[in-house]
């Protein structure tokens, strides 16, 4: 696909009129992603239970959007996404592990062209396709034990004079989680779709813990930020998508969907606010583009929310697409979102296939190994039973009242009040299929209902063994 380029403003290396009009030299922009972090859990999105400081201290200093939204919730679609301004379907990139087709471009050579030096240090593409995107620099460890010293590294040395964007990239919070955890099991605190099991709070505590170490190199990456480029530096964190919790990565549900985002740029974005404007991933580096001054193709899914980050407007998108295709053998299961401010519409393409995925069926210590304390609960308890069955098993269509459920428990599809809105959310949701070319991908061999013994929790008594 060629993408017809449009100029959005004139611009040289040192000097450019950014989209706020100052006609300043241009910022360095350092983009800091967590890798399966659900906006929820953070004390600056409400939980306490999970300390935040510097997620807290850069909102002080910028803007909170408390409505921005993934792609795709799997690791190499939703940064694909990101990194190309399309959605999955347009890109190629659609089940995990997968990447764009050879001929679509990506948005790292618009930075570029802006007079940008563009590097990636640790997760930022998926593994070593970090390196078709057109990067000037890129380490791929992604451990807070290397990222740490390589970016210092390259920071203490990097000529400051060249217009920086810095992509880093932490393999926190993914799986496997740390074992030695500094919360208390007690403090742990379970959305209303997990069971309270010993495993289940162990775990749990641990992938706080991990919360915890990728918001305090939040604060030393910004000092060594402000040590070795300055004060004119526009800050961005965000995640890549919901953690691998039941419910939340490879599901549409908001907590493999929403994701925090705090953007921050001295004397551009305002300190200390919140915005509820709807923004996806697409949008993201497009809307950085259209700060600086840079030129975008005039046929990507992003758009600039550049209004937005410099405080001129409170709104963006009136509605937000989701995708998700699956991942290896272990989730086979396509699904489609569109959500507004209050609704949000499911579309399970297949409801005759089991919901799986690696933590319910692989069950690794660090990861899923709670499981087996689910399944031991899985006739015995009724609220397990419920919980387990819903997991697996879906309908084709669910339909959510965000405002009065917002963790998408009571499933109003057959509510006959809804019928009309339900009715044109599906329309909506088709027409942008369409519109995307969507081919509803089937990437692997799915787990059918019909044959329990490939899914069914019973049936995996000792696999962590």
């Amino acid at each position: 696909m060629r993408l017809t380029m449009i100029w959005m403003a004139a611009f040289t290396v040192i000097g450019v009129s950014t989209a706020d009009g100052s006609g300043t030299q241009l910022p360095h922009l350092v983009v800091y992603l967590s890798d399966d972090h659900s906006q929820v859990d953070s004390s600056l999105y409400g939980n306490s239970n999970i300390p935040t400081p510097q997620m807290e201290r850069l909102a002080d200093d910028g803007l909170v959007f408390t409505h921005a939204f993934v792609a795709s919730p799997a690791c190499a679609p939703s940064r694909a996404a990101l990194l190309t301004g399309l959605m999955p379907a347009r890109n190629g990139a659609e089940a995990n592990h997968t990447q764009p087709r050879p001929e679509i471009a990506s948005l790292i050579g618009n930075l570029k062209d802006a007079g940008y030096c563009v590097a990636a240090f640790g997760k930022v593409a998926h593994g070593k396709q970090v390196k078709r995107y057109g990067f000037d620099h890129v380490r791929l460890q992604s451990s807070l034990q290397q990222l740490k010293p390589n970016v210092r590294k390259f920071l203490r040395t990097y000529d400051s004079s060249q217009p920086l964007c810095l992509f880093v990239g932490t393999s926190n919070p993914h799986v496997p989680w740390t074992s030695k955890t500094t919360f208390d099991m007690g403090d742990v605190e379970f959305p209303p779709h997990h069971l309270d099991t010993p495993a289940t709070r162990q775990h749990r505590a641990e992938y706080y813990q991990e919360i915890k170490e990728l918001d305090q190199y939040l604060g030393e990456l910004r000092s060594d930020v402000a040590q070795h480029l300055g004060s004119n530096v526009c800050f961005v964190h965000s995640s890549d998508h919901g953690s691998q919790w039941p419910f939340g990565k490879w599901n549409l549900y908001d907590y493999g969907t929403r994701v925090p985002l705090i953007m921050a740029w001295p004397d551009h974005i305002p300190s200390g606010k919140t915005t509820g404007a709807m923004v996806s991933w697409v949008d993201l580096l497009p809307t950085l583009i259209d700060l600086v001054g840079g030129r975008l193709p005039d046929d990507l899914d992003g758009r600039s929310f550049s209004d937005v980050a410099l405080g001129r407007a409170d709104q963006h998108r009136d509605w937000i697409f989701t995708t998700h295709t699956g991942d290896g053998r272990m989730n086979v299961y396509p699904i489609r979102s569109v959500r507004s401010r209050r609704w949000k519409l499911i579309h399970n393409l297949h409801p005759e296939w089991a919901h799986t995925n690696h933590s319910d069926l692989l069950r690794k210590p660090g990861a899923g190994a709670y499981w087996n304390e689910w399944s031991d609960r899985f006739l015995s308890d009724e609220r397990a039973t419920g919980i387990i069955n819903r997991y697996y098993k879906r309908p084709q269509w669910e339909f959510y009242d965000l405002e009065s459920d917002p963790w998408e428990q009571q499933n109003l599809v057959n509510d006959p009040n809804h019928e009309a809105t339900i009715g044109d959310f599906k329309h909506r949701l088709n027409d942008w299929m369409l519109q995307q070319g969507d081919q509803r991908t089937v990437h692997a061999d799915p787990r059918p209902l019909e044959n329990p013994n490939q899914w069914h929790p019973r049936s995996f008594p000792d696999i962590a063994d």
